[in-house]
């Protein structure tokens, strides 16, 4: 299949939120190297109270990722709440209407909510925060788009350049945000936004292509 319903926005966002939850001490624990230690658990509550709130429900993709973005804008801690809530809310606002998401459309997505996080601050690639996964990804899945690769391929793309750009911000000094602070005692540790960033994007690739199937 080279889409799927966009009736499937609860089976997206289930994964989401399994996946946060899985990960919360993992992030709490990257953060608190280099940062305030409160990532996975302002994540954890966020996605928690989707879920609380909405597990029962059937909603198309649009609907379900305005509703999470809209929860982490407004109701949780730390930096991440906008950062989050903006991806996500300008993700829902790129398939609006749509009955069925393609390769083209998740592209489309993607590149707003990049464009979204990148209007909220000065941060840029090399700053050792969530772009360097969120920028490689999108690029990498734009790229096999154009080379006119198949949906599922263009997904394995995308995760495997944001896992190389989660990678990389191990060895970068912290340009943003708390840990710029600590100068070059940043270095040595992955960023926790990155980290985040890279969990949330293989699970919505993960069950993208358990629906192309």
């Amino acid at each position: 299949m080279s889409s799927f319903s966009a009736s499937n926005g609860s089976v997206l966002l289930n994964g989401l939120v399994e996946t946060i939850q899985k990960n919360k001490a993992y992030l709490s624990e990257i953060d608190g190297a280099i940062g305030d230690g409160d990532h996975g658990i302002n994540m954890n509550k966020g996605f928690s109270l989707y879920q609380e709130r909405y597990a029962d429900r059937q909603a198309d993709v649009s609907t379900a990722l305005q509703d999470l973005g809209r929860i982490l804008l407004t109701e949780i801690g730390g930096s991440m709440g906008p950062i989050y809530g903006t991806f996500f809310i300008d993700m829902a606002k790129a398939c609006r209407d749509a009955a069925e998401i393609d390769a083209e459309l998740f592209s489309a997505m993607l590149g707003a909510a990049l464009e979204g996080v990148q209007e909220l601050g000065d941060a840029k690639r090399g700053d050792k925060t969530l772009l360097d996964t969120l920028i490689p990804a999108r690029e990498a899945f734009a790229e096999s788009l154009k080379a006119d690769a198949c949906f599922t391929a263009c997904l394995e793309a995308m995760r495997t350049a944001a896992k190389a750009g989660w990678k990389s911000t191990k060895e970068m000094q912290a340009r943003i945000g708390r840990a710029s602070r600590l100068g070059e005692r940043s270095i040595g540790t992955v960023d926790a936004g990155a980290t985040s960033c890279l969990l949330i994007l293989s699970s919505l690739a993960d069950n993208i292509e358990a629906l192309l199937k």
